[in-house]
């Protein structure tokens, strides 16, 4: 940078130094939340409504989408919240213990309980265009990444593939021939409902020129970053990570999945995770049958099958 441009740009970045300084000043304003994702909100009558456009994938890369297996639950020794190795198809710690508990145990039993409760957690990832946005009007305009479950993703795939012969695939992800989609959530058993969202008739864009659809493509973000190698811990660390969280030392404070940091340092060294499965085994070694109180599928991938599909690997 030359001394002309320090002089020329003083003032936005004297503005910068501002905001990162209320950062410093207001921590908990932060949160450690990802400024680049867009969330849906509800209004007081209990209900959401926002309308997106999904974008074509970024430059340089292939899909318009990510995918992503994550683990977030609570043990005796503290939260574990950590991006799941079957994202890239390998072997995960959790998955490997949760194959152990569901061989071990059968329908209804509390080995299997344990295991729904480590389930894997399906989100995607996408680049949006914000159409309207009645709870925050600024964010109208704005290209965003957007975190999202199977049910949304169920219905991309029924509007590219979809059930009925009078019906026409599209690409949601297209700027000219796609469609925008319209977010509609209520809560049903205290839970987030998106089963009444549905994509408009298709059509471009807005009115943007071809230069503007251009532009708003080059503001994406990289969705490939969401499963790189980089972003994943090793299998051994993962496992120690779980063992530190299956012990018996008290569980710290109630932490946000959203802002969980990792705070092993000072627990007891830990213990292959196999005998935590061998010492859970003998205090339910005739457990009364337990009833699963699994939380209902409303937006996340329930992954009893794929346990099941383990099983079967044995």
């Amino acid at each position: 940078m030359s001394f002309a441009t320090l002089k020329k740009q003083s003032g936005s970045v004297f503005e910068k130094l501002t905001k990162e300084v209320e950062k410093i000043s207001n921590p908990e304003s932060t949160s450690g939340a990802d400024e680049r994702l867009w969330k849906p909100e509800m209004d007081k009558s209990g209900n959401g409504y926002a309308v997106i456009r999904f974008l074509p994938a970024p430059e340089g890369e292939d899909l318009p989408w990510a995918k992503l297996y994550s683990h977030a639950f609570q043990g005796p020794g503290g939260w574990y919240i950590e991006n799941s190795l079957t994202s890239l198809n390998q072997k995960d710690p959790v998955g490997e213990l949760n194959r152990q508990l569901w061989n071990e145990g059968g329908e209804g039993s509390a080995q299997r309980e344990i295991a729904r409760k480590q389930k894997r957690k399906l989100s995607y990832y996408a680049n949006i265009y914000v159409v309207e946005d009645p709870a925050h009007p600024e964010n109208e305009g704005r290209v965003c990444l957007y975190k999202f479950g199977k049910k949304i993703f169920d219905k991309i795939m029924a509007a590219m593939q979809p059930e009925f012969k009078d019906e026409s695939p599209i690409n949601p992800f297209d700027f000219w021939q796609g469609a925008d989609f319209k977010i509609k959530i209520r809560k049903v058993d205290g839970y987030w409902n998106y089963d009444k969202s549905e994509f408009s008739r298709p059509a471009a864009l807005g009115n943007f020129t071809d230069d503007e659809l251009e532009a708003i493509w080059k503001k994406q973000y990289s969705l490939a970053e969401f499963t790189s190698p980089s972003n994943f811990k090793s299998f051994e660390e993962l496992e120690t990570r779980l063992n530190s969280v299956l012990n018996s030392r008290p569980a710290p404070r109630r932490a946000d999945p959203e802002t969980f940091e990792d705070e092993s340092g000072g627990l007891k060294s830990p213990t292959n995770w196999t005998e935590e499965v061998s010492t859970f085994r003998s205090t339910v070694s005739s457990p009364a049958p337990v009833e699963a109180t699994v939380r209902p599928s409303i937006d996340e991938d329930d992954d009893l099958s794929y346990f099941a599909r383990l099983a079967e690997e044995d």
